[in-house]
Order: C-alpha cells, then sequence, then structure tokens
C-alpha cells in the first residue's frame, strides 16, 4: 500500500487529516486494517505529533475505532448506519436542487464533464471528488447555507460508501447520466422535477448499496468465527 508523502511545512494536521481521510474513503486503508501512529509518520514523512492529531479526530468522526489487542483500526461500514445517512442525504439533495432551480442558478457543465472523464479511468479518488464537487455545487447554488453545513457532516462517511460503489467499473456511468438528468432539470427551472431526480438518485444508490454492505458483512462475521 502506498500513501503519497507530504511536502514539509510546520503544520500538517489539516494535511495527514485529508490524506488518511482520502485513503480510507477509497480503500486504500481498508476496513479493520490496523492503523499506528508510527507506521504512518514515517509513510507520509512527517513527526508523529501531527499523526495523533489528524487519528483523534479521525476517531472523534467515526472513521477509526479501538480494537481489543490491535489498537486503532479503520472502521467498518456499518449497513443501517450508512442506510440512515442516505435518507438523510436524499433529503437534502432533494432540497437543495429544488432551491437551485427555483432560483435559477447554473450548475458548471465543466462538473459534468469532468464527472464523466474521471468515470472513464481507475482513478477512484478523482471520481469521488468528481462526484462529492457536482452535489457540492447544488448545495451552494441553494442558496441556504445550512444545507452546505448539515450535508459537510455527513459527507465524511458517504465519501468512504461512494469509495465502496466506485471502486467498481460497472454502474459507474450510469451515475454520471442520472447526475446530467438533475444538472438539465435545475438548468431549465424545472423545481419538482430537480427534486424528483435527485431524491431518486440518492434512493436507487441506497437500495444498490445496503444490500452489498450487509453481505460484505456478514461474510466478515463468518470469516472471524473460524
Amino acid at each position: 500500500m502506498t500513501l503519497a508523502q507530504i511536502p514539509s511545512r510546520t503544520d500538517y494536521v489539516d494535511e495527514v487529516y485529508k490524506t488518511l481521510l482520502d485513503a480510507i474513503s477509497a480503500g486504500t486503508l481498508s476496513p479493520g486494517e490496523r492503523i499506528t501512529q508510527e507506521d504512518l509518520a514515517e509513510r507520509l514523512h512527517v513527526s508523529r505529533s501531527p499523526v495523533l492529531q489528524a487519528l483523534r479526530l479521525l476517531k472523534k468522526d467515526g472513521l477509526l475505532e479501538d480494537a481489543a489487542g490491535r489498537g486503532l483500526v479503520v472502521a467498518r461500514l456499518d449497513p443501517m448506519r450508512m442506510g440512515h445517512l442516505y435518507q438523510i442525504r436524499g433529503a437534502l439533495d432533494a432540497l437543495a436542487a429544488r432551491l437551485a432551480a427555483e432560483r435559477g442558478m447554473k450548475i458548471p457543465r465543466a462538473l459534468l464533464d469532468a464527472g464523466r472523464k474521471a468515470a472513464e479511468g481507475t482513478d477512484v479518488q478523482a471520481l469521488i471528488e468528481a462526484d462529492t464537487a457536482f452535489h457540492r455545487a447544488i448545495y451552494e447554488a441553494s442558496g441556504n447555507p445550512y444545507i452546505t453545513e448539515t450535508a459537510q457532516l455527513h459527507w465524511i462517511h458517504l465519501r468512504r460508501v461512494m469509495g465502496a460503489v466506485l471502486q467498481r467499473q460497472a454502474g459507474r456511468e450510469g451515475i454520471w447520466e442520472e447526475h446530467a438528468a438533475i444538472w438539465q432539470a435545475i438548468e431549465e427551472g424545472d423545481a419538482p422535477r430537480a427534486a424528483h431526480l435527485s431524491e431518486c438518485h440518492v434512493q436507487m444508490a441506497r437500495d444498490s448499496l445496503v444490500p452489498n454492505l450487509e453481505k460484505n458483512a456478514s461474510e466478515q462475521e463468518r470469516m472471524a468465527a473460524v
């Protein structure tokens, strides 16, 4: 496993946090994998102090957890929790899309082009960033800052879910076709359609994802019992 080294600076905490968040989201650091301060400091080419602070933040955010006899490990994706998060996301995304359309806001088409290009490649992190940027643009276009703030609380975990989905090549293009339909509805100022398409987009992702997470959780429990 390879992690990009962080350029020399005096304060690395934010950079270490983002690097580890990206690695967890993309699956480079996988669920259940043991995490040590010393190992990360060496691999990221930074001192232990910012790594320790970043690990504390990641644990507080629920991305790392204590494991008996193993120290810190990457938290596993809980199917029920992710299902609940997707319910919240569906409501927020529908509201944001409706408000953006009602306000006559324009979402840059370049975001669609970037997403489709990323979907053709194999860089999972680029796919996550493109997807996140598209939805963030809609949140901001809604004109309601509380939507962006509320969504931000959940997207830390949703990025992990996206990473699990986007590691599979199948369906990537379909995701961006759905994005294009949402973009078109907002572009035309069709608020009801924009809201409906956004909610359906999230619901389809949830219906596809949660059963897979439940299957993976069952397999992990079975392997642990062996």
